[in-house]
C-alpha cells in the first residue's frame, strides 16, 4: 500500500497480498475441510476482532483479557485436547490455529498456546479427575485463565535446579519461590507451578486467591508487547494436599508441557514470517523509486524469491511434524528441530521484509517490525535456540554438550 495509508491498513494479513501467493506448493490443499474450517475461523477472527487494533495493544503494552472467552466460544482454547469441554481436534488444526493468530501478532497466539499447552495440557494429562472436572471445562471456555510457571530469576535453560520448594506441612504443602517471565502471569484464575520436593519435582495448582501468592506485571518490554507477563511471589503459601498433580515426578512433567507448547510455536512462527512475506511483496509492488516500484529491480526480487523459497520450506516442515504427531510418532527432538528452525527462518524473513520497506518498516503502521521485535522473544521462549541447538547435537553424535 502507499506509504501514506492509515494504520488499519497494514494490521491485518487480509491486507496484503493474497493468500495463495505465499502459498506457491499449494500446501493448502493437503489439508482436510475440518482443518480448513479451523483456518478460515481462526483467520477471521484475528482479521476482524485483534488486527484493526494490535499495532494499538502493541504500542500501550496490553492485549485485552476479554478476547479469551470469545476465542473460547470459538474452541480454541485446549482445542487439541478431548473431553471437559475441549474440542479434540488434531495436531494439524491446532497449528493452524496458533499459525492463523500469530500472522496476527506473537502475543495473540501466546495467550492461545499457554492456555491450551502449558496450563491446561498438563492438569488434562497428569490432573487428577477432581482438578480436571474443576478447570478444564472454565478454561475452554475462556472463563478461567491459566498461567504455567517453570522459569526462575536465576534458573531459564536449566530447570532442574529451581529454587522454588514445596515443603509437605501435614494438612498440605507449603510452597515459596519465584518464578518470571510467566505469560499471563498477573490475570491468571489457576497457575501451575513446578516446584522441588523431598520426592522429586512436582506440579501444583496454584489459585489466584492463594494467600502469599502475589504477581507483579514486568514493564518496558520492546518485544512481544501485547501480552500480559509477570513474575510470581510464592511467600510460604499453604495449598491442601490435593493440590499436586498426582500423574506424574520429575521434569518429564514441564518438559512434555513445553514440548506441546513448542510444537504450536514451530506453526506460529510461519504465520509470522507470511505476514512480513506478503507485507513486502505487496509495498515491492507500490513503491516507486528511480520512476518504477522497487519490486521490478532485481535486488528486491532476489529478496523476496529467497523468503519465499525459505517460507515454504517452513510451512512444509510444520505440516508434517503436524501430521507426525497426529500418527503418535513424533519425538520431541523432533518438535526441537522445528521449533529452532522455523523460528529462525521467521526473524530471517522479517528482517528481510523490514529492509524492502526502508524507513516504513520501522513503524507500527506496517506489521514487520512488530514481528521482528516479537521474534526475539519467540527465539527464546520455551527453549532458546542454544538448547534446541544442543538437542539436536546430542541427537546426532551420542553425546550431551550440556550434562
Amino acid at each position: 500500500m502507499p506509504p501514506d495509508s492509515g494504520p488499519a491498513d497494514h494490521a491485518s494479513p487480509a491486507k496484503h497480498a493474497s493468500y495463495e501467493g505465499s502459498d506457491l506448493l499449494r500446501i493448502e490443499e493437503q489439508l482436510t475441510p475440518e482443518e480448513r474450517l479451523v483456518r478460515d475461523t481462526a483467520r477471521a477472527f484475528a482479521a476482524e476482532r485483534a488486527a484493526p487494533h494490535i499495532a494499538d495493544w502493541f504500542e500501550a503494552g496490553t492485549l485485552p483479557r476479554e478476547l479469551a472467552p470469545e476465542l473460547g466460544k470459538l474452541g480454541m482454547l485446549g482445542m487439541h485436547l478431548t473431553g471437559y469441554g475441549c474440542a479434540g481436534l488434531g495436531a494439524v488444526a491446532y497449528g493452524i490455529a496458533c499459525r492463523e493468530l500469530e500472522a496476527c501478532d506473537s502475543g495473540l497466539r501466546s495467550l492461545v498456546s499457554v492456555q491450551g499447552s502449558l496450563a491446561m495440557y498438563p492438569i488434562w494429562r497428569y490432573g487428577s479427575e477432581e482438578q480436571k472436572q474443576e478447570w478444564l471445562p472454565r478454561m475452554a471456555a475462556g472463563e478461567a485463565i491459566g498461567c504455567f510457571g517453570l522459569t526462575e530469576p536465576d534458573q531459564g535453560s536449566d530447570p532442574g535446579n529451581m529454587r522454588t520448594k514445596a515443603i509437605p506441612n501435614g494438612a498440605g504443602w507449603t510452597l515459596s519461590g519465584t518464578k518470571m517471565w510467566i505469560t499471563n502471569g498477573s490475570i491468571a484464575d489457576i497457575a501451575v507451578i513446578w516446584a522441588t520436593t523431598e520426592q522429586g519435582i512436582r506440579g501444583f495448582l496454584v489459585p489466584r486467591t492463594a494467600r502469599g501468592f502475589t504477581a507483579r506485571n514486568i514493564h518496558k518490554k520492546l518485544s512481544l508487547r501485547a501480552s500480559v507477563t509477570s513474575e510470581l511471589h510464592f511467600d510460604d503459601v499453604h495449598l491442601p494436599a490435593d493440590a499436586v498433580l498426582p500423574g506424574v515426578t520429575g521434569l518429564k512433567g514441564p518438559l512434555s508441557c513445553l514440548t506441546e507448547a513448542r510444537f504450536g510455536i514451530t506453526w506460529g512462527a510461519t504465520g509470522a514470517a507470511r505476514t512480513c512475506f506478503e507485507a513486502a511483496a505487496e509495498y515491492s509492488r507500490t513503491r516507486e523509486q528511480f520512476g518504477r516500484p522497487i519490486g521490478g529491480f532485481q535486488l528486491t526480487q532476489s529478496k523476496l524469491a529467497w523468503m519465499l523459497a525459505d517460507l515454504t520450506k517452513a510451512q512444509l516442515l510444520a505440516l508434517h511434524l503436524g501430521r507426525l504427531k497426529e500418527a503418535g510418532k513424533i519425538t520431541a527432538t523432533q518438535v526441537s528441530l522445528g521449533k529452532m528452525a522455523n523460528v529462525r527462518t521467521a526473524i530471517d524473513i522479517a528482517r528481510q521484509a523490514r529492509t524492502i520497506l526502508g524507513a516504513n518498516g520501522v513503524t507500527l503502521e506496517y506489521p514487520v517490525i512488530r514481528h521482528a521485535a516479537n521474534l526475539e522473544s519467540v527465539l527464546t521462549y520455551e527453549g532458546t535456540e542454544e538448547i534446541h541447538v544442543l538437542a539436536l547435537g546430542q541427537a546426532i553424535t551420542g553425546l550431551s554438550a550440556y550434562r
